[in-house]
């Protein structure tokens, strides 16, 4: 195997003038198919000032109600945007901006419903049918990106993955899996924000975690990724941890509202078959932080935020409102939205918490909001 090399640019102008680039990924996107989990919701509403009374208040009434615990493991929300314009809205800056075409992988969690259903569409036929498998380990969970299932596999694959992260006791083991998805050499295998908590195990079990899961299962993956919405110096640790262990780098923006993924990767490739044999292979991966990546990571966030929450009069799935889009089971029955339960928006404490999120996050408060954060990019800019 070639040496394994990855290329970080802040500029394409160079390996665009050289000739050597045909295309542009975008990959980890997630659409209205991707089941988004709430289990964090009581972590952070329990360190938020004034919400905390609010939520325990609330917490405290539905445990007198219903005599259980309210369960957001089982509660999740789903992105406003469907497959066919995250497609557009990728493909739109890639030509725009790079003036090449744009492969992209829609990564929905544990599902791929979003690829099955693009590749019936016009022009659409060979987009890669992937998906971030959620994997649990010891007491944590990690999410690999697969990139571009066997068509003909794809669900049969899928539903054996399903098994796994489910827990369930005929499920095959992680190894088999891993050895299966690595039998199709079109298929790539990522291990998204390897470094991020997500868990909320804490830094240092997580790290722990990791390190176990690498000494058992990296000769299985292909690469790690860079993630569009985690910080420089995260990444820049993904970077060395990558090396470390003889594997390239990819992108992965990571994008659940509406705004384009600010990393890509630059390729040789006139196909996602191509781009993945160049990493997998080849171990060669370049990839392009755009200017919104360097951006303060605050502002995105909220930004994302009040894109997830708006009104969308026109929405093509009729989910117009955020609790349209955001799931409960609160009576012990079945998810349902939240517009079930609270049809007027929900209690004055949350529909005035969401009114602040979207201002935050509004266009018309960027500029001020950019200014304030300025100094959170101090020691985090990219060299």
């Amino acid at each position: 195997m070639a040496e394994r090399k990855t290329w970080i640019h802040t500029n394409p102008t160079e390996p665009m003038r050289e000739g050597r680039i045909s295309a542009a990924a975008s990959l980890h996107c997630h659409t209205h198919f991707s089941k988004e989990m709430l289990s964090f919701i009581p972590f952070y509403a329990s360190q938020t000032p004034i919400l905390a009374g609010y939520f325990e208040q609330a917490m405290k009434r539905y445990r007198h109600v219903h005599q259980r615990e309210m369960d957001f493991g089982q509660a999740y929300w789903t992105p406003p945007v469907t497959p066919q314009q995250v497609i557009q809205d990728e493909a739109r800056q890639i030509e725009e901006m790079l003036g090449v075409p744009a492969l992209v992988s829609i990564t929905d969690h544990d599902e791929i419903e979003a690829g099955l259903r693009l590749r019936v569409l016009e022009g659409l036929s060979s987009s890669p049918i992937s998906l971030e498998w959620t994997v649990p380990y010891r007491h944590g969970f990690f999410h690999l990106g697969i990139h571009n299932l066997p068509v003909a596999e794809a669900r049969e694959q899928e539903a054996a993955l399903m098994r796994y992260t489910r827990r369930d006791p005929e499920a095959a083991s992680l190894t088999d899996l891993l050895a299966m998805l690595n039998q199709n050499a079109g298929t790539l295998i990522v291990l998204n924000h390897p470094l991020w908590d997500i868990e909320l195990i804490g830094e240092s079990e997580h790290r722990r975690c990791l390190r176990l899961f690498l000494e058992e299962h990296a000769q299985w993956l292909h690469a790690l990724e860079i993630n569009g919405f985690r910080k420089w110096p995260e990444n820049q640790e993904t970077i060395q941890l990558a090396a470390d262990l003889g594997l390239p780098v990819v992108s992965g923006g990571d994008r659940h509202g509406c705004q384009p993924n600010t990393v890509l990767n630059l390729t040789r490739a006139g196909s996602f078959e191509e781009l993945v044999a160049e990493v997998r292979n080849d171990g060669h991966s370049e990839v392009l932080l755009l200017p919104g990546y360097q951006e303060s990571m605050v502002m995105r966030i909220l930004e994302s935020v009040a894109e997830v929450i708006r009104t969308y009069p026109e929405h093509p799935l009729n989910k117009k409102l955020w609790c349209d889009r955001i799931y409960f089971n609160l009576d012990g029955r079945e998810a349902r939205p939240l517009s079930h339960y609270w049809p007027n928006g929900g209690p004055g404490w949350v529909r005035s918490a969401l009114w602040i999120l979207r201002l935050l996050g509004s266009k018309q408060l960027k500029p001020a909001l950019r200014l304030a954060l300025t100094r959170e990019l101090v020691g985090e800019q990219i060299g």
